[in-house]
Formats: structure tokens, C-alpha cells, sequence
């Protein structure tokens, strides 16, 4: 793609997030979310290959409903109501349609399908966009509308989210397909509580992007797609093979890694909140999604590829990627639970 191109287009990606982000209109906000759609869907669209044509139509076809659900959801409230402010949205027919509609965007549970089938059709540069910055502007909107949202319903959608993005992963040998999944368990956990402390849904949002950056950036660097492919990863980076171990325990939330920081602060919370129920179905949920970050940890650290390499070792060449980024986000992935004291400190302020 000409750089020119993409130069616009991720301008344009950046422009779509922050025109959502500073609207207080819903027309504007749904300008905004349009803009961002159609920005990545030539970036989607590039590798010219039936796959990725595929992802992209999906995309295009989800994110078209969820924003004519949007514009729905906000004609209505201003027909019922007279309000066409984004916190002003208190019908609950206008709440239901827009919350089921920004559920349809992030790839919420039970309308989940099109996330793993696209994120499979994609590069891994692209699927990090997809996973992480294409989150942002739904979350706001959503954080905006949640106090007027049924309780009943976030609960049940953050529950459904949690359990099918640990079942799900189960069967996959797909690392995009997994990391897919990973991110709908995640989803999961931040709409579990985004009522009760809509702070701790923005710590565990940021955490999630900083987690999922390091694993798509590791599996570029490794140029890994499958679970097989995973087993060749120490001959290309031994540390980094080590290190994305780490990191893949983080992501399933294990302590004393930084992925244990929002699921400890999430349970405590519902605890407060008096749903010790929710909280023990959400932990047993994560042991689904644990499961399979360690089938990917087995592949990478405990087994061996089947062929002999008769050649030198990748590791001992020269290594041209920029590692700059990788190195941030893994070093955030796995060292930031100490911090949770100063956090829990600020989320109460």
C-alpha cells in the first residue's frame, strides 16, 4: 500500500476515535464511529488475498448493522424522550437497542460470531488494531450510557461473555482464532463491573491492550500463526520464547503477573457489591481461558519440533525487527502487579 495511503488512513483512524471520544451528540458520535470503520477497512482489505477480502466484508456488514442499531437506538430516544445527549439516554427500549448495538461492535457475547472469523482473515499488525484500538470508542460510549442500562443485563452479557471466550478457545489450533476469543473473556470481566466502578473497567481495558499488544507482537516476531508453529519459537528468540510464556499466564490472570491486577480488584469488587455468586461463576469461567494459555505455553516451552535443524539456529543471525514496542508492552504485561496498592489508592480517589 502506498504510504501516502496509509498515512490517511490510520490519521483517519485516530480522527474517527477522538471525534467519538469529544461528542457529547450522538450524531456526532456515531460520525465518528463511521469514520473509524471505514478508515480500517482499505488496511483490512490490503494483503489482496480471498481471506482478508472475506474479514473485511464481515467487518463491513457487523459494523454497518451496529451502527444503524446506533442511529436507531438515538432516533428513538429523541422521539420518546426529546434528548439527543449520549448521557441522556433513558428510554429502555432506546438503552437495550444501544447497548446490544455497542455489543455487536466490541464483539460482546451472545453476538460474538464475526470476531474470530475476522481476526483469522487478517495479518497479525491488523488484528492488533482490530483488538485493541478499534475497543476504544465503543468503550466510551458504552461507559457514558451504562448507569442508564439494566444491571440484569450487563451482568448477563459480561457472564455469557466470560464463559464463551473460555469455551471457545478450547477447540482452536488458530493463534489469531484463540487470541479472539481471549479478547471476548476479557470484554467479559470489564462489562462485569462496568456499573459498579467504571474505573476498574478502564484499568482492566488499558491492561488487556498492553497484554494483547505483546502477544500479537511476539507471534509477528516469531512469525508464528498455529500452536505447531509455536514450537519452532525458541530457535528464533530463546528469551523472548521464555518471556511469552510469562506473558501468555499473564493474559489467563495468574498471580504474580500483571494480568492478576483487574481480576483480583473485578472479585473484590463484586464482593462489595453483595454478588459473591457472580464473582465465583466469573473466577470459574477464567479457569476455561486459563486452560488453553497453557496448552499455548506447553506448545512453546515443552515440546520440540519434530525436524532436525541441520542449519544454523535463526538466533544467532542478525535480528532487524524493532523490538522497542515488544519490549514495553512485556515488560508492562508481566511487572506491574506491585503497583496495585497505588492503583486501588487512585481508583477510590
Amino acid at each position: 500500500m502506498n504510504p501516502y495511503v496509509l498515512t490517511i488512513l490510520i490519521s483517519s483512524l485516530g480522527l474517527g476515535t477522538a471525534l467519538t471520544f469529544a461528542s457529547s451528540h450522538w450524531l456526532l458520535a456515531w460520525m465518528g464511529l463511521e469514520v473509524n470503520t471505514l478508515a480500517i477497512i482499505p488496511i483490512m482489505a490490503r494483503q489482496h488475498h480471498p481471506r482478508a477480502v472475506e474479514a473485511t466484508t464481515k467487518y463491513f456488514l457487523t459494523q454497518a448493522t451496529a451502527a444503524a442499531m446506533i442511529l436507531f437506538a438515538s432516533t428513538t430516544n429523541a422521539w420518546l424522550v426529546g434528548e439527543w445527549e449520549i448521557q441522556q439516554l433513558s428510554h429502555p427500549l432506546a438503552t437495550t437497542i444501544a447497548m446490544m448495538a455497542l455489543a455487536l461492535k466490541l464483539g460482546l457475547a451472545p453476538v460474538h460470531f464475526w470476531l474470530p472469523e475476522v481476526l483469522q482473515g487478517l495479518e497479525l499488525t491488523t488484528g492488533l488494531i482490530l483488538s485493541t484500538w478499534q475497543k476504544l470508542a465503543p468503550f466510551a460510549l458504552l461507559i457514558q450510557v451504562a448507569p442508564a442500562i439494566d444491571s440484569t443485563l450487563l451482568v448477563t452479557l459480561g457472564l455469557l461473555s466470560t464463559l464463551v471466550g473460555g469455551w471457545g478457545g478450547l477447540n482452536q489450533t488458530q493463534l489469531r482464532k484463540i487470541l479472539a476469543y481471549s479478547s471476548i473473556a476479557h470484554l467479559g470481566w470489564m462489562i462485569l463491573i462496568l456499573q459498579f466502578a467504571p474505573s476498574l473497567t478502564l484499568l482492566s481495558l488499558l491492561l488487556y491492550i498492553v497484554m494483547t499488544s505483546s502477544a500479537f507482537l511476539t507471534l509477528k516476531t516469531n512469525h508464528s500463526l498455529t500452536i505447531n508453529s509455536l514450537a519452532t519459537s525458541w530457535t528464533k528468540a530463546p528469551t523472548l520464547a521464555a518471556l511469552t510464556m510469562l506473558v501468555l499466564l499473564s493474559l489467563g490472570g495468574l498471580p504474580p503477573l500483571s494480568g492478576f491486577m483487574p481480576k483480583w480488584l473485578i472479585l473484590q469488587e463484586l464482593t462489595k457489591q453483595g454478588l459473591p455468586l457472580t464473582a465465583t461463576l466469573a473466577a470459574m469461567t477464567a479457569l476455561l481461558s486459563l486452560y488453553f494459555y497453557l496448552r499455548l505455553c506447553y506448545a512453546m516451552t515443552l515440546t520440540i519440533y519434530p525436524n532436525t535443524l541441520v542449519a544454523t539456529a535463526p538466533w544467532r543471525l542478525n535480528f532487524n525487527h524493532i523490538t522497542l514496542p515488544l519490549s514495553l508492552m512485556t515488560i508492562m504485561a508481566l511487572m506491574l502487579l506491585p503497583l496495585t496498592p497505588a492503583v486501588s489508592a487512585m481508583l477510590t480517589l
